[in-house]
């Protein structure tokens, strides 16, 4: 652990396979932690994985939890999380047959950290609001 007061700095030359920061030969276009970013960053995933995080879901309960969402939306945001293996989608041999969505153990694994995130957006909601108003007025 480095003690000159970076330990809380993320260790980007670690992550960039010991390549450098940035600029030519870096690795952070192959960065594993930006690919897997990149995919729970969606205006919709965190707010999905939230509402299967007590217990599974069928496709119609989720979009009444989520009115706001096109049923394209939730069926290709659900399938996006499934392919990076948070979701669990089960169908059941019913007439007509029902299918259930629940989050993984590695979606679990997920929820506390994503948790934290969506308090942290809620508490912080008005001075985001605030620093865009004032940046905005600003650039005219």
């Amino acid at each position: 652990m480095k003690t000159d007061g970076s330990a809380n700095r993320y260790d980007f030359e670690r992550i960039a396979g010991g390549k450098g920061v940035g600029g030519e030969g870096s690795g952070f276009g192959d960065c594993p932690v930006r690919a897997v970013i990149a995919n729970i960053g969606g205006k919709w995933i965190s707010l999905i994985m939230l509402a299967l995080a007590d217990e599974p879901q069928r496709f119609g309960a989720l979009r009444r939890m989520l009115p706001d969402i096109s049923q394209r939306m939730l069926t290709q945001t659900l399938r996006d999380l499934q392919r990076d293996g948070y979701v669990h989608r089960e169908v059941f041999p019913t007439k007509p047959p029902s299918v259930e969505y629940s989050l993984t153990e590695l979606g679990r694994s997920m929820y506390d950290p994503l948790r934290d995130l969506v308090l942290w957006a809620e508490r912080n909601h008005g001075a985001v609001v605030a620093a865009r108003k004032k940046f905005d007025a600003a650039e005219g």
